[in-house]
């Protein structure tokens, strides 16, 4: 496990080409390294994420995706991504390659690729729509029973991107509250970076919580604040109205592409980023 700066955990693990999760499930979504991802312009990138939010929308929308592999996209509680729609639809600024599945068909290829199995399986898929919609959904005939199973090919991301409340000096990763599919996500990839609210000498005890151990980690940044928008369970809230506003900020490309350029290109690290918001429409 190293520790590194955020910039030298992307600079180091995220290649242009690389598959990539940014797992967080309505908290610790990891904001801070979507932003520092867009700073070092990377492109070409599958990126992968069970509900991909505005933090897709944002590297969509800059131009870092060919692919996403997904279960549901949207603004929480707000609309549409516009960014993501217009990639799809227009195939700006580049067109988007879409790997649709459910949220039990992503859990199942995170869970297979966590086991390191060539595919995973799950009943939810057989004769529904989607089988049609999506060529990567097959079935297998189960052995015993010769019944029909539908089958998802394995996620292996090259990376996989987390955020937590803390790690401990060894590199030992705790989170807590919602934990979604970031255990199996982080476990499923050839390398494991978090970034964490704070370091600690020992990790406190905490409920619903889950410890990723060293040896699995590949690097931790220390990055206060680092799921901003989103919220951190036992740390700081939900920023609703920053959902709110992000519909008017990102329905227009040019309104889109100066907010990036004076809050996210035009800011050093994700501290100047929280900076640059205050007092900002």
């Amino acid at each position: 496990m190293q520790l590194l700066s955020l910039r030298e955990a992307i600079a180091e693990y995220v290649t242009d080409g690389a598959c990539v999760a940014l797992e967080g499930f309505t908290h610790l979504i990891p904001f801070a390294a979507g932003h520092e991802i867009i700073r070092q312009g990377r492109r070409d990138l599958h990126l992968v994420r069970m509900t991909p939010d505005l933090v897709y929308d944002q590297m969509i929308g800059m131009g870092c995706a060919r692919r996403l592999t997904f279960s549901w996209g949207g603004n929480p509680g707000v609309g549409s991504l516009h960014r993501l729609r217009e990639a799809v639809e227009r195939g700006r600024p580049k067109p988007l390659e879409l790997d649709e599945h459910t949220h039990a068909g992503m859990a199942a290829a995170y869970c297979a690729g966590a086991a390191r199995l060539p595919f995973g399986m799950l009943r939810g898929y057989i004769g529904t729509d989607l089988v049609a919609a999506n060529p990567r959904i097959r079935s297998v005939e189960c052995p015993f029973t010769g019944e029909r199973i539908a089958a998802v090919p394995a996620l292996n991301p090259d990376v996989t991107v987390l955020h937590a409340q803390r790690a401990d000096r060894q590199g030992n990763v705790a989170l807590h509250g919602i934990v979604g599919a970031q255990r199996e996500a982080g476990l499923a990839a050839r390398a494991l970076v978090v970034t964490v609210e704070e370091i600690v000498d020992t990790l406190p005890p905490a409920m619903n919580s889950i410890v990723l151990p060293h040896w699995v980690v590949s690097a931790v940044a220390h990055c206060p604040g680092g799921a901003y928008p989103a919220y951190a369970q036992g740390c700081y809230g939900r920023d609703n109205s920053f959902y709110q506003r992000w519909d008017a900020i990102s329905r227009d490309r040019t309104g889109f592409q100066a907010w990036m350029e004076r809050h996210v290109l035009g800011t050093a690290d994700h501290r100047e980023f929280l900076a640059s918001l205050q007092g900002a429409a």
